[in-house]
């Protein structure tokens, strides 16, 4: 089976123009930066440090194990692994071929797997015990392929999103979307062979992959990756590799910060933070670049659609608490009556495996992202999920609001909100809270009124947890934290 596109712009809105954004060559091409003072991929787990001529003999060695294997371009690989250093030069080799790469996060259970690879029928799927034993081994001692077989327009990678419920969907995106992104975000996060980036977040999905793979490539900088998450590892490793940037979301920081051999001279060089997801409140900006020394900005994107905004060095402080940025690039952005985002750009995905899913999300090149936002003068803040709005006695109240004043009280270090079903009010506001001390519900509404919050908006109940749920991605599990509210209503 071979991955085609399932959504084109329309011609009004082409990026291919001399010069433009989809000028680009294929990925192969793009990723093949200069060479760099320090170890181009770093896995300490494996013990491997890889220099960029390395690396690149690697990647043309096992894009000739794949063809020997029959993978030709357009063909589908897929794989199961934690953040190793195969699976980069999983995605490098695929890129090589043409072939298209389909990565499986490594907690996946095998039905869910299953559910995902019928979408886009591998021709070669590689599971955990395979990608670091055996038959990677003997992939990888390919002979090597060094020209690239892929063009722009073709489909380069498909993630999986939304498998938690329902059918998950499969994200397509193509070469030259994902080229442009690499090389825009290299710029806004002013980026250099200077720099070294730890990456706890899945490579399968797209922040892990845009800011170590793709960003990896298109900078001459050093990637060190985990396997997974663990903050007083991470803390020897931001000192063992001199790691200047991160990124992920809250959670991390937070356990970071409160991590019990934490100091702030073992990450002293880090310079730069971006963090996403819900949660990315004000006050948290504001503590943890403090704790950290470190400048730290929110931005906003998707697996639809990679790191839309942020904010870049030249932008206030400010800015970078108290918005989720800008648009990078060409990107647009637009709100519906009822405040939901609606976005189009070049870094766009080309669409779902499943055009019905394409039809149901794209709308004359418009993407809904099923996001609450504000728009001030260009400069966007994510208000909440549309479908995280709690609806009080006919009034909707966003989650996201609720969470920030929350956040801002100093003794709370994460909070969730989340609707608590009532016969009389439809919902009411639950908040579950990651606090130092006791804060409970006369706490939460003197700390609302204290803010001038109105009263409906106020938390009518209030559970402290020693830690939120988490995805594993690293986010809060808000549905899990949904069904409890609902259970003990």
């Amino acid at each position: 089976m071979s991955l085609r596109p399932t959504y084109r712009p329309p011609r009004a809105h082409h990026y291919g123009r001399a010069g433009g954004p989809w000028d680009t060559p294929a990925l192969d091409e793009v990723l093949s930066a200069r060479p760099a003072t320090r170890d181009a991929l770093v896995d300490p787990l494996a013990n491997e440090r890889l220099t960029r001529r390395e690396l690149d003999a690697r990647i043309a060695a096992l894009a000739g194990g794949l063809h020997a294997e029959g993978i030709r371009r357009g063909d589908v690989v897929a794989w199961q692994a934690p953040n190793w250093y195969e699976s980069v030069l999983l995605f490098r080799a695929c890129w090589r071929l043409g072939a298209v790469a389909a990565p499986i996060h490594h907690q996946a259970s095998g039905v869910e797997a299953e559910r995902m690879l019928v979408q886009v029928d591998p021709k070669l799927t590689l599971w955990r015990d395979e990608v670091r034993g055996p038959r990677f081994e003997a992939l990888a001692n390919g002979t090597p392929v060094d020209t690239g077989r892929a063009e722009p327009t073709d489909v380069a990678v498909v993630l999986f999103t939304s498998g938690s419920t329902g059918e998950p969907k499969a994200a397509l995106h193509s070469h030259r979307g994902l080229a442009y992104k690499a090389t825009a975000m290299m710029r806004a996060h002013g980026l250099t062979s200077e720099d070294a980036t730890l990456m706890p977040a899945p490579l399968a999905h797209i922040s892990g992959l845009l800011n170590a793979v793709l960003i990896g490539g298109v900078t001459p900088l050093s990637v060190v990756v985990m396997d997974r998450w663990d903050p007083e590892r991470a803390l020897t490793l931001i000192e063992q590799e001199r790691v200047t940037f991160m990124i992920g979301p809250p959670t991390f920081f937070v356990s970071l910060v409160h991590a019990s051999g934490f100091a702030p001279e073992r990450v002293a060089t880090l310079r730069l933070v971006s963090c996403g997801g819900a949660g990315v409140t004000p006050a948290f900006v504001e503590q943890t670049s403090a704790e950290l020394g470190a400048r730290v900005k929110r931005t906003y994107g998707s697996t639809e659609a990679p790191t839309v905004t942020t904010t870049t060095p030249d932008d206030s402080e400010r800015d970078a608490r108290e918005t989720d940025g800008r648009a990078v690039g060409e990107v647009e952005l637009r709100l519906t009556d009822k405040g939901e985002l609606l976005l189009r750009g070049p870094e766009l995905f080309v669409g779902y495996a499943d055009p019905d899913q394409t039809a149901a999300s794209l709308d004359r090149g418009w993407f809904r992202t099923g996001d609450v936002a504000r728009l001030d003068d260009g400069w966007l803040t994510i208000v909440g999920r549309i479908k995280d709005v709690i609806i009080r006695g006919g009034e909707n109240i966003a989650a996201g609001e609720v969470e920030a004043v929350l956040e801002a009280h100093p003794a709370v270090r994460q909070a969730v909100a989340v609707g608590q079903p009532d016969e009389v009010m439809g919902e009411r506001v639950c908040a579950f809270v990651v606090a130092d001390g006791t804060f409970d519900v006369e706490t939460c509404r003197s700390w609302f009124a204290e803010r001038g919050v109105a009263r409906f908006k106020t938390p009518e109940r209030v559970v402290q947890l020693d830690a939120l749920p988490l995805l594993p991605a690293g986010k809060p599990d808000r549905a899990a934290l949904t069904r409890r509210a609902a259970q003990h209503g």
